[in-house]
């Protein structure tokens, strides 16, 4: 066997090698004298089968397996000429040649190697930033929210039209061409003016009746309506207002804060201030993490960090990247890629810079976490997914098995993993 190999850079390597004809048929006979210890041919006895008669039997297949055990050589004798170990590949090696000649076979295998990271002093890039400030404007606002929350309903008394905010008792009746529709007709029901519960243009017609009140609202329903006999339809409601409520009067003190901190001793409004502050800070904080920070030093971390791409990563990236630029497409977008393959090649290419750094990205962020002992545990990534299902009112196992089978839970996990990261780093200059 006579093998070359080119170790590219820190991620691509390539084997070169030529298998003679002799090697592949002195590994049958070796893989046929092992089967014919073991194997089970009508007319003979277990263990006593000839090897002509095992080759009769399996032919193709011995060739095919004498073919892989030769090629498994040529791969180890070539990491081993390269110093690479087996652990420090990435994926299955890539078999760009096999020629099978007369004498022999010409072999191409490209490898890719997981690269080595050089962080450097990355914790100089993180960039300096101070807490976000938190007005007393801003808590006394969110507590007053808070409480309005909570506040009771009380009925208006006086004579005056519904304002946005106001809660409308009203009688409604649907109807499109002059039929009423199912789910269209309702006695005291309690609809919140401004909180879109309704389809569009309905509450703010209501706006500005009073109680007593009887008036055709007109609406549309919109294309994307749940119902298809009603979506994109004109339809009329009658509407009559039965009554008009509005949230009562709130004052905000030490009792208000009781209420609002159950089982805190000695709850008063100067720790209810303090925990909303908190609050306030926790939503700013992210939003600042999540919408600038983080996505700013991703970035740099990667225009700062040098190191090699196993080439194949990229490749299957781009191909990622291409299945999910087509759909988004329109059909007519569609066919004109399928008639123009120039055009194919020429839209892939153009994702590779972008798939180039996604890959490099990767990379940063393991290293990054083995670095900071950063981990995420197949539980918190089923916890995570359990809770955004229920927040979203779905089944949280079926949402789980989704992933599961869609084989989406290694990329949440690595999400996770370099939110996690990218926020341990920042929380270390923001403590400083």
């Amino acid at each position: 066997m006579d093998i070359k190999t080119n170790k590219i850079d820190s991620a691509n390597a390539q084997i070169i090698g030529v298998i003679p004809n002799s090697e592949i048929e002195a590994n049958v006979e070796k893989i046929a004298a092992q089967l014919a210890k073991t194997t089970s041919i009508a007319g003979f006895r277990k263990g006593k089968v000839p090897v002509s008669a095992v080759k009769k039997q399996y032919g193709e297949r011995l060739i095919q397996d004498a073919e892989a055990e030769a090629l498994r050589d040529l791969l180890n004798k070539g990491l081993d000429a390269m110093d690479i170990a087996s652990d420090s590949l990435i994926g299955e090696p890539q078999i760009s040649k096999f020629d099978k000649g007369d004498t022999a076979i010409n072999v191409e295998v490209a490898v890719a190697i997981r690269p080595e990271v050089d962080l450097g002093d990355y914790t100089a890039l993180v960039p300096d930033f101070k807490k976000p400030r938190i007005m007393s404007k801003e808590i006394n606002e969110r507590i007053e929210e808070l409480a309005a929350a909570q506040a009771e309903l009380i009925d208006v008394e006086e004579d005056r039209a519904l304002v946005e905010g106001d809660t409308a008792v009203i009688d409604f009746k649907g109807s499109v061409d002059g039929e009423l529709f199912e789910g269209g007709t309702a006695e005291n029901f309690a609809l919140r003016l401004g909180s879109g519960q309704f389809i569009p243009g309905f509450e703010e017609q209501v706006i500005g009746m009073k109680k007593g009140e009887e008036k055709v609202v007109s609406v549309t329903f919109p294309e994307n309506y749940g119902g298809e006999k009603l979506a994109g339809k004109d339809a009329e409601f009658t509407v009559k207002v039965n009554g008009i409520q509005t949230k009562a009067p709130i004052t905000v003190d030490d009792e208000l804060a009781k209420k609002m901190l159950p089982g805190e001793e000695g709850a008063n409004l100067e720790m209810l201030q303090a925990k909303v502050k908190e609050q306030i800070l926790s939503e700013k904080l992210s939003k600042l993490y999540n919408d600038e920070l983080k996505p700013a030093l991703l970035e740099t971390l990667v225009d700062k960090t040098e190191l090699s791409l196993p080439a194949f990563v990229v490749e299957q990236e781009m191909d990622m990247a291409l299945n999910k630029k087509a759909g988004e497409m329109n059909e007519e977008e569609l066919n004109e890629l399928k008639e123009n393959a120039d055009k194919v090649k020429e839209l892939r290419e153009s994702l590779r810079d972008d798939a180039a750094r996604s890959v490099k990205a990767t990379f940063i962020i393991d290293a990054l976490a083995k670095k900071e002992a950063v981990q995420i545990e197949e539980q918190e990534v089923m916890q995570t997914i359990y809770y955004e299902a229920m927040q979203m009112g779905q089944d949280p196992q079926a949402a789980y098995k989704h992933y599961q089978e869609s084989g989406y839970l290694p990329a949440i996990q690595m999400a996770m993993v370099e939110d996690k990261v990218l926020s341990k780093l920042l929380n270390a200059k923001l403590e400083k």
